[in-house]
């Protein structure tokens, strides 16, 4: 995802997987070790339970460290070692290949748990440089614009090791306070390429252009270049779902909308989406055979405006229940702009069932009192729609 959120507010990312804590590992094979023996005595010997003691370090090799790993090898191996002298193999032979056996059982555990650990070393590293791109290409938030206040929270994936596609920007510009959101198909770098190409056709069309329209068109040709490049490379083509806002001298806004989620507005009535009609996303327009068109809708000075990606709206609970943001919205108590970003990432988090599985990005809006400028009119706004 492209996009950051608060640096004032904002988490540190996670790290890799984190592994049962000493003394949890400790009681759990003091544990294991002594129902294996009482049921090795109970046996009479006859029966080799114990060497089932072999799948402790096999389970930790897969989910705790390296030295606790290599600390219940140890363990094993010196119980395996007593038990077969309190009861002896039929030979000397069996004694000695039970516990070459375990020997070469626990090494190739502690080898495979150096490879787990050295790996998702790699991968955390490649996230790391993932996320600090991001915070190199977008600017943190708060953004606090002459007549448009921008907040809002980012948190990454936590499922996965890489991030996702989301992105976001917005510009003081000569025609208005223009505002980009989006989300990349995919994650990983390649979904970064992707959404900073729409972010710099993004900065660079929203100072040119005067229509809004030609502002979509540009970041529509940005993602079809950007394909053009990926297909040469033998990477995959992505399409982008964005909208891209207008805001300027009175409480009119102008949006075009290329296939993303539609925004909430907040207005301290019944909360709903604003009816933006769904369009095509970016990448795609030249196969739909349509053009983006302009539409237009209200935002009060007293009102907010919520936009979000699908790491909101396709957060999950145990039951596989999608959270129902037209309904919290409704049951959230009335918060700041400021402050709802944040009461919507933890309505969010207490819904979704396990850790995150896209990138989250909650962004609000609002106008600052008295943002009316008339006074240097706008060179390519219209009277109204």
């Amino acid at each position: 995802m492209i996009g950051v959120g608060s640096r004032r507010a904002g988490a540190a990312p996670p790290g890799p997987n984190r592994a049962p804590d000493n003394r949890t590992v400790a009681a759990a094979v003091l544990a294991a070790t002594a129902v294996l023996l009482a049921a090795q005595a109970a046996s009479g010997g006859d029966a080799r339970i114990v060497l089932l003691l072999v799948f402790v370090p096999a389970l930790l090799g897969g989910l705790g460290t390296l030295a606790q790993t290599v600390l219940a090898a140890i363990w094993v191996t010196g119980v395996i070692l007593v038990s077969s002298l309190v009861f002896p193999p039929p030979s000397v032979t069996g004694r000695a290949l039970t516990l070459l056996s375990d020997v070469a059982a626990e090494a190739v555990v502690v080898v495979l748990c150096a490879r787990r650990i050295r790996r998702d070393r790699e991968l955390f590293r490649i996230r790391q440089s993932a996320v600090a791109l991001q915070r190199q290409l977008l600017r943190p938030l708060p953004v606090l614009l002459p007549e448009i206040h921008l907040h809002g929270r980012y948190r990454p994936v936590e499922e996965d090791t890489l991030v996702g596609g989301d992105l976001y920007d917005i510009a003081d510009t000569p025609y208005g306070t223009r505002l980009l959101v989006g989300d990349v198909q995919g994650k990983g770098l390649p979904a970064i390429g992707a959404g900073f190409a729409v972010l710099s056709a993004f900065r660079e069309a929203a100072f040119r252009d005067p229509e809004l329209t030609e502002v979509a068109l540009a970041l529509e040709n940005a993602v079809v270049r950007h394909n053009a490049y990926a297909a040469q490379n033998g990477e995959t083509e992505r399409f982008v779902t964005a909208t891209v806002f207008c805001f300027g001298p009175g409480t009119g806004v102008q949006a075009v909308n290329c296939g993303h989620l539609a925004p909430y507005l907040l207005d301290g009535g019944e909360p709903g989406t604003v009816p933006l009609d769904a369009g095509v996303p970016l990448g795609l327009a030249e196969l739909a055979g349509e053009v983006p068109a302009t539409e237009w809708f209200d935002l009060p000075d007293d009102a907010t405006l919520l936009l979000v990606t699908d790491g909101v709206t396709e957060a999950a609970d145990a039951a596989g229940e999608f959270y129902p943001i037209d309904r919290r919205l409704r049951e959230l108590p009335d918060r700041s702009p400021d402050a709802l970003a944040v009461a919507v990432e933890e309505d969010v988090r207490r819904h979704n069932h396990g850790p995150l599985r896209d990138d989250l990005t909650i962004l609000t809006l609002h106008r600052t009192p008295g943002s009316d400028r008339p006074a240097e009119p706008r060179e390519a706004w219209p009277d109204g729609p």
